[in-house]
């Protein structure tokens, strides 16, 4: 798909993996200044003859960009990956043949990794639980006085079970944009290990600079205290976890999820926390949305002492304020400053 605006612009090849309405959204907000071709999932000898007349190439989120492809665009000034994961990239050539490589973060994917670290936060402190009996305003069997630095009453509705993030084990299957996002965020929990599962492992260096540890699918099931689930939807992840995988996990561990909806089996679910094999689960996506009355999480989830938290696929956020993926197009046509550059 491309948009040709005359010989004498700029030329932008965008590689992508969007699909074609995608794609068209992606080239409406294109800068006019510029002929853009739109190449999904090319071959390399396309993209290599693409590139030869190319200022700009736009990668979005993976994609290898190795010396031989600079070296194929004597024109190239920038290279722009949609996404933060940049160890595909050859920097060191970039930087020889003095092209800008930038990075550019993916709002929607920051704000679902936010989402994930709520969701562990409040199952590991049992939230929907500890507001519900804060709100209860029972008699406690204790007089209520006014607090100051020595009067107070912690926990005084007897809550148990709440820990938090710090020391646990936490596991990643399906690990792209979103998963590197999360792994950042946890980094600052101070937790024990993040261990991750994907088609194709990250280079040594990325997963030292994300901190995580390679695990087959088996060990980040069965060694996860929290397991966070970001598979994407197709033939082979359809409900692919059921019974067997929620009977793999430890017993009182959590389970979040914020992948394709039709991932997770909902009633196989609904009885690893029923018989307290789980100690919680928290879910943005689902089988079937909106949600229906016969979903069997949903009785659980109104019962604040079953730790269930289900939220109405909004992760994402709700906001139009979604970065521009050209910005730094434009900062190069018109000689200002480039964001998130690395060389």
């Amino acid at each position: 798909m491309a948009r040709t605006q005359g010989a004498a612009k700029p030329k932008v090849v965008f590689v992508t993996r969007r699909s074609p309405r995608h794609q068209a959204g992606a080239l409406a907000t294109a800068p006019d200044a510029c002929d853009v071709v739109m190449l999904s999932t090319p071959s390399r000898a396309v993209l290599l003859a693409q590139m030869a007349e190319a200022q700009v190439l736009i990668s979005e989120r993976s994609g290898v960009v190795d010396a031989e492809l600079i070296r194929a665009a004597p024109q190239l000034r920038l290279i722009q990956r949609l996404g933060t994961l940049t160890h595909d990239i050859d920097i060191a050539a970039a930087q020889q043949a003095g092209v800008a490589v930038c990075y550019w973060p993916v709002l929607g994917c920051v704000r679902v990794a936010e989402h994930m670290v709520m969701q562990m936060l409040a199952l590991t402190k049992r939230l929907p639980e500890a507001s519900a009996a804060a709100q209860a305003a029972d008699d406690w069997g204790r007089p209520s006085r006014r607090t100051d630095e020595n009067i107070f009453a912690y926990n005084w509705t007897g809550r148990t079970g709440i820990g938090g993030l710090c020391g646990l084990r936490i596991g990643i299957l399906g690990f792209g944009e979103i998963g590197a996002e999360l792994a950042r965020r946890l980094r600052c929990f101070d937790v024990e290990s993040i261990v991750y599962n994907k088609r194709r492992r990250l280079p040594e260096q990325a997963e030292a600079e994300l901190g995580i540890v390679y695990g087959d699918a088996a060990t980040v099931v069965t060694q996860s205290d929290v397991l966070c689930v970001l598979l994407p939807y197709s033939n082979q992840t359809d409900l692919s976890l059921g019974r067997e995988t929620f009977a793999a996990m430890p017993r009182g561990a959590y389970l979040v999820h914020c992948g394709s909806g039709s991932v997770i089996d909902e009633p196989a679910l609904a009885d690893a926390l029923a018989s307290g094999h789980l100690a919680g689960a928290a879910l943005d996506t689902f089988e079937w949305e909106p949600l229906r009355p016969d979903n069997p999480l949903l009785a659980l989830a109104r019962d604040p002492a079953r730790n269930v938290l289900l939220t109405p696929h909004t992760a994402a956020g709700t906001d139009s304020d979604e970065p521009d993926d050209w910005e730094n197009v434009r900062r190069l046509l018109a000689g200002e400053r480039l964001r998130y550059r690395i060389v």
